[in-house]
């Protein structure tokens, strides 16, 4: 076994049980390949398990349920926390953090500002879209994805419920944040928004 495997194995040791592991954790110790190796030769003994392309994890179980997986969440955090990016919720999973639909979408979408790319993660996929800056820059909790949501709905396509829920959200958000998140939404989005509240 080489010297860089040998080290790649100690370090995974000192990781917490349901900690993710990538290969660029251990960079500097060894060459890709030889990282590559000692990963794949992980997997097969069991101390690590593969989540995806150049995802693992150090398996966590639980007495009653077994082995626990991070939730879809927790990797696309973790990855924009590795490659330095920002990331926001879109789409029909921003809808969904926001309690406008019980579906749970099993494609995760993310604005970023980093490249746009998928990954893939047993039956979900993570899917990372180049966006400006403008999108990101908005700083509401609640805001900033109910623009998202918007952006993806159109607000024509708005029932009553929902405009319902959209409204009782806004007035959670602080007022001087949503000034200036509504400073970042299209026109129509602005004008939308400032009718409901």
């Amino acid at each position: 076994m080489s010297s860089a495997s040998v080290q790649i194995e100690q370090e995974i040791k000192h990781k917490r049980k349901g900690d993710l592991i990538f290969p660029t954790d251990f960079r500097g110790i060894g060459t890709e390949g030889a990282i590559k190796m000692a990963l794949t030769r992980l997997n097969k003994e069991g101390i690590i398990q593969r989540l995806g392309h150049g995802i693992y994890l150090l398996p966590k179980t639980d007495p009653v349920f077994g082995k626990i997986s991070p939730a879809p969440e927790e990797i696309a955090n973790a990855i924009a926390k590795r490659d330095k990016i920002k990331i926001k919720p879109a789409g029909a999973y921003a809808l969904h953090k926001l309690g406008l639909t019980t579906q749970v979408p099993t494609k995760l979408v993310y604005l970023t500002n980093g490249p746009s790319k998928e990954i893939k993660i047993g039956k979900t996929t993570i899917k990372f879209k180049a966006t400006t800056q403008k999108k990101l820059a908005m700083q509401g909790k609640y805001s900033s994805l109910i623009v998202q949501a918007l952006g993806e709905l159109g607000v024509e396509n708005i029932d009553t419920n929902t405009e319902k829920r959209l409204k009782e959200l806004l007035l959670l958000e602080d007022p001087k944040i949503l000034k200036e998140d509504l400073k970042l939404a299209t026109g129509k989005i602005n004008d939308y928004l400032i009718k409901l509240i």
